[in-house]
């Protein structure tokens, strides 16, 4: 295991990159997201464990949470990352040791801070409302104070390329200050993210040869660039960048550091993440999104469901030939996988490979499936986010396939007894084939699917038990033709689960209740084909049994819940 003293002694090494992440601080500062302290521990906790050098807990002065949160660091340290606390320098005419902002720093317990200082004059005269010379001497008896008290000091030079374009010999100055008081780092920030990379590798390839020191950079997302800044920056010299996971933070957000680190890492050559934990990129993204309660963005690079999806045939081809040329990266060096999308847009390639994926062969019935796909499409239906329907038609595209069953009949209705509007209940009927045997069942559900959903697996149970471990987990409904108003075609996605497994189906007519029925039907479908694949499961009643009263219990009410989301869009 590497010790903190030996990161801490890289960072004089011209192929490291110090990462800092200040998420929990810069990124909660996004609008809509507010992290507990629950969620500031365990953050804190999943970027020990991928040894982030630098983890800003917070602003201790600035709320209990903080506060707390650095308590609870001290009494469980992390094992590999340094905790930062954050603060700003001493008050105007306030004595450093005096300062209440740089006392709760102290406070905090940990073994290195973060001060903001203003560089930019405008800031110092018109916010601070104070002189240059003393905004000077604040930075100075600040970062010498932390020293004295034993702190390794990150020096934040807030707005200083403002500064530098407007005055350099005033942001030189404010840089001088910070290192003759002994500051560790001097973290340049494009506060308001308005530079270019040009920009930001002059002034900090210009600071080097200013004003020797450890530097950094801290830029934000106002102009979509404060990744390629942060790298501008580092090909200039500088040896930390600051960033949040997922480029959480104020207005458009921070430099992100899940596109940094691979990029740092994997183009540049440069030393900042172990390839074993660089392995762990995505599920550290997703887990920081499911924590701040914020959808992934599918298309992010690196780590988005997305980002290594293929969808035209004629890209599908050349990947299935050479990977790496549609393939920037191989997808497994970031925890990420390929995935290939079928449309009307596919080839024949992007069959196989999706036969490949999920082990089914459709060897000399590409064309066939490919042909079904194109049509189906042709007639509203969609697979982009339908995998599971796509699988279903390769195997029923197989010589010898026979199916599980066979929807003969079904009628669902809705009857509210009571006229009142809020204890309408519905009841479906369904007349299935199973073998040679033919199950008649009904169901009553809250609703019109989740009535045919129990009225189907009540008749699939007597010959399929297992089925009761198959959960809907989301349904979404999405209007294709709205003009068409009641008339108009509906398509119906299902996300079903069984265990760890997860996949997803299509229904399409004018008819939602029988849109709903295909696309249920078609996830039932192929959980039982791949469990036939996998564990020879009969179709054969007798050989399987009846289900037992209690798993027809669970049915009847567990199932309840099984509808656990309902989503409607229009096109």
């Amino acid at each position: 295991m590497q010790s903190k003293s030996m990161q801490n002694d890289k960072t004089n090494q011209q192929n490291f990159v110090s990462l800092y992440d200040t998420t929990l601080r810069d990124g909660a500062q996004r609008k809509g997201l507010s992290f507990s302290l629950d969620d500031k521990v365990k953050i804190a906790n999943l970027l020990d464990g991928f040894r982030v050098p630098y983890i800003e807990g917070g602003w201790p002065g600035s709320n209990p949470k903080d506060a707390e949160f650095f308590r609870q660091m001290r009494a469980n340290p992390l094992k590999h990352s340094t905790v930062v606390a954050f603060g700003c320098t001493r008050k105007v005419g306030v004595r450093a040791e005096d300062d209440l902002n740089l006392r709760a720093i102290l406070d905090a317990g940990t073994k290195a801070a973060a001060i903001v200082g203003k560089t930019w004059s405008l800031h110092v005269e018109e916010v601070l409302k104070t002189d240059l010379e003393e905004n000077l001497k604040m930075i100075a008896d600040s970062v010498r104070f932390l020293k004295q008290h034993g702190r390794e000091v990150i020096f934040d030079a807030e707005h200083f390329f403002d500064s530098f374009m407007s005055a350099p010999d005033y942001a030189v100055k404010v840089a001088a200050a910070a290192v003759e008081a002994g500051a560790d780092w001097i973290v340049l920030c494009d506060t308001n993210g308005r530079c270019m990379p040009s920009d930001v590798q002059k002034v900090v390839g210009s600071m080097i040869n200013a004003v020797p020191a450890r530097y950094g950079v801290h830029c934000h997302n106002d102009m979509e660039l404060a990744v390629a800044n942060s790298i501008a920056a580092v090909e200039a010299g500088a040896r930390q960048v600051q960033g949040t996971i997922n480029g959480y933070g104020e207005r458009c957000g921070n430099a992100n550091l899940i596109s940094l680190m691979p990029t740092l890492k994997l183009k540049m050559g440069y030393d900042c993440v172990r390839e074993s934990d660089l392995k762990k990129l995505t599920d550290l993204s997703r887990t920081v999104s499911e924590i701040a309660n914020l959808n992934p963005d599918p298309c992010a690079a690196y780590v988005g469901s997305s980002a290594f999806a293929h969808k035209a045939g004629l890209h599908v081809a050349a990947v299935e030939r050479v990977a790496h040329s549609y393939e920037h990266v191989d997808p497994s060096l970031v925890g990420n996988r390929r995935q290939v999308i079928v449309s009307e847009l596919s080839g024949r390639g992007n069959i196989r490979m999706l036969a490949n994926e999920v082990g089914v062969g459709v060897v000399g019935t590409e064309a066939n499936v490919l042909a079904k796909v194109k049509e189906m499409e042709g007639n509203g239906y969609q697979f982009e986010n339908a995998e599971g329907t796509v699988e279903l038609l390769m195997r029923r595209a197989a010589p010898g396939y026979v199916a599980p069953f066979e929807i003969v009949d079904m009628m669902v209705v809705v009857s509210d007894r009571n006229r009142t509007g809020t204890s309408a209940s519905a009841e479906a009927m369904v007349k299935v084939s199973v073998g040679d045997e033919r199950f008649h069942t009904a169901s009553e559900g809250r609703g019109p699917v989740h009535a045919l959903d129990l009225a189907l697996r009540k008749a699939l149970t007597p010959s399929y038990p297992h089925i009761a471990e198959v959960r809907l987990a989301d349904y979404t409904v999405r209007i294709l033709d709205p003009d068409q108003a009641t008339d108009a075609m509906t398509r119906v996605i299902i996300e079903a689960t069984s265990g760890d497994d997860r996949w997803w189906t299509v229904g399409c007519s004018q008819n939602i209740i029988d849109a709903s029925c295909q696309a249920l039907a078609d996830s039932l479908e192929l959980y039982l084909a791949r469990m036939a694949g996998s564990q020879n499961v009969t179709q054969n009643a007798s050989k399987n049994g009846v289900a037992s009263r209690d798993a027809m219990e669970t049915l009847g009410h567990e199932d309840q819940d099984s509808c656990s989301a309902v989503k409607v869009e229009v096109a």
